[in-house]
């Protein structure tokens, strides 16, 4: 009688959106898989906070590229719809307002962009603006192709034809703020399509410009809002993988990754509490940075030794951006507040340089509110709000000395006292929303207050530095440079999340847990089941694809210039004859 093979065992460490997506992935190709999380709850920085019956999302508020979330939950044979969650559009997408009392409406609607842009810069403003959305479109397209669904395992994978080709198309080399200047003439706009940069924990003055694509899924596919929090998505995969067979086990610290000296092979996790857990493959869904310098025995092999050079080279390397978050419980609804809002400050470039180069908080703050409650009821008591502030601030320095949000003078670096930092924060965003909306001062309504800064963050989540989003995207810290899917000594270990390929933010992590998935069972020698040959849909006559008449890169225009460039020629040609 044949033997029937057992399954392999995989472990997940970490259950953020990245570890429950390759948790539910791997159980479908036939592993039995154990998630293994530090906190009482799923999803990592997309989680939710409650008190006495209001909800707040702890991190993403958000739902962007909404394709790759259905692409998540079609690849696990279901759907959005069918697993319960339920999507709401904001609208407007976003109200944006300045010191000079003037607000610009960001929405999905072209008939009100139409307004909103010429308001400021005329009928050629609108002009340039749809050129800015030809470009940043070709961004996106580009970036889920040869980016998001694709792994960077080494620097030869940078030159494959596909990226090449395309490279510049994406101007990396040039920042979205440069990018966007040359489409938009008034320094009000060229703000209003640059701070989303802070998505991805960078200034809009070094981010490349590639990351116009967060401006373009926005404004043509729309921010969406799941139903019941941003951790309706994460629960939803979670459910997802447990009908599959993952177990969880919550409330469960890891305190290393067991390697064989031997072979170089990940073998299984040891706990906190002493317990030893064995495995086929080990994923790593914790902060990277923070697993490698932490979760990796020390020893005198070679790999242990390269292992170490690694990890103290990552915590070198640029992080983005921390936040002090504020969760406000408010006894009354402030109808001047649309679901997502921006107050961006009037030194947009040196707030932008104290984040990120002195990592403190400015003395004028740009900032995003949220507002769940007012696209989402049942995230606040009748009659109230929820209000959620992401003030965004240096990541901690270790050596940092000093109180106040100074630059220290020896080191230019600031020294970080974060009580002293939470107060500024506060009183700066209630006295900015007031005056900008004006809304009745928020502070006498606030009856219940709960507060991240990067020490929590880091304590709740082991984010190395504090930093919110991981490590930087600058272009030496993306695509082949950036950490990869699979360890660099270790064998059977992989890693997905923010920190690794593809990058930071849901939409990606989801894309990330596909890309690293498919490289286990490649190893492994293993088939991928969601690789299906999808079928041709019938189409009449009138839905056929037909290209012109003449070749792409021969309009009609370009066919008269040529003929008229060439009746000129020979007439030229015959006077000259004579």
């Amino acid at each position: 009688m044949s033997k029937v093979p057992q399954a392999k065992a995989a472990i997940v460490i970490g259950a953020g959106v990245g570890g429950v997506a390759t948790a539910a992935r791997l159980a479908k190709a036939g592993f039995n898989v154990t998630v293994f999380e530090k906190n009482d709850f799923t999803g990592g920085r997309c989680s939710l906070i409650h008190h006495e019956g209001y909800r707040f999302d702890q991190g993403p508020s958000l739902l962007l590229l909404p394709d790759l979330f259905r692409e998540a939950f079609y690849d696990l044979d279901t759907s959005l719809e069918a697993e319960g969650v339920e999507l709401y559009k904001c609208e407007p997408n976003y109200n944006l307002w300045f010191s000079d009392g003037e607000s610009f409406e960001l929405s999905t609607d072209t008939a009100k962009m139409k307004r909103e842009i010429e308001k400021w810069e005329g009928k050629d403003g609108f002009d340039r603006y749809l050129s800015f959305l030809q470009e940043s479109h070709r961004h996106y397209e580009l970036s889920v192709t040869e980016v998001l669904k694709k792994n960077f395992t080494s620097l030869l994978d940078m030159t494959r034809l596909s990226f090449v080709r395309e490279v510049f198309a994406l101007h990396p080399f040039e920042s979205i703020y440069s990018r966007a200047a040359r489409y938009f003439w008034t320094e009000r706009l060229r703000r209003v399509f640059t701070f989303g940069s802070m998505y991805m924990g960078m200034s809009p003055f070094d981010a490349p410009g590639t990351y116009s694509l967060l401006q373009y899924t926005e404004l043509a596919e729309g921010i969406w809002y799941p139903k019941g929090g941003f951790h309706a998505i994460v629960a939803a995969l979670v459910h997802i993988g447990q009908r599959l067979g993952v177990k969880y086990r919550l409330s469960t610290p890891v305190s290393q990754i067991n390697i064989s000296p031997t072979t170089g092979r990940a073998t299984g996790i040891t706990l906190q509490t002493g317990e030893s857990v064995s495995a086929d493959i080990v994923i790593v869904n914790a902060d990277l940075v923070y697993a490698y310098n932490n979760l990796f025995p020390q020893s005198r092999t070679s790999s242990s030794k390269s292992t170490s050079t690694y990890a103290k080279s990552l915590s070198k390397r640029d992080a983005s951006c921390s936040s002090i978050s504020f969760y406000w419980s408010l006894d009354r609804k402030i109808p001047e507040l649309t679901t997502h809002n921006i107050f961006l400050a009037d030194a947009y470039q040196a707030s932008f340089d104290d984040i990120f180069k002195r990592h403190l908080i400015p003395a004028e703050p740009s900032f995003y509110v949220n507002v769940p409650s007012r696209i989402d009821p049942t995230a606040a008591p009748e009659g109230c709000d929820s209000i959620v502030v992401l003030v965004p601030v240096g990541h901690l320095i270790e050596d940092a000395e000093g109180k106040g949000n100074s630059p220290s003078p020896s080191t230019q670096k600031s020294a970080q006292d974060w009580s002293h930092m939470v107060s500024t924060a506060r009183n700066t965003v209630l006295s900015t929303i007031s005056t900008r909306t004006g809304c009745t001062p928020l502070d006498s309504h606030i009856i219940h207050e709960s507060v991240n800064t990067p020490l929590t963050w880091k304590s709740a989540f082991n984010l190395d530095r504090g930093a919110i989003l991981g490590l930087s995207h600058s272009f030496f810290n993306v695509l082949a440079f950036r950490p990869r899917t699979r360890h660099v000594a270790y064998k059977s270990c992989y890693f997905v999340g923010a920190s690794t390929h593809p990058g930071t933010g849901v939409p990606i992590c989801l894309a990330g847990s596909k890309i690293t998935s498919e490289q286990i069972l490649g190893d492994l020698g293993m088939s991928v089941p969601w690789k299906k040959a999808a079928a041709k849909a019938q189409t009449s006559e009138l839905d056929s694809v037909q290209r012109g008449l003449l070749p792409e890169w021969l309009d009609l225009r370009a066919f008269v210039y040529l003929l008229l460039a060439f009746v000129v020629y020979i007439a030229w040609s015959t006077i000259g004859a004579r």
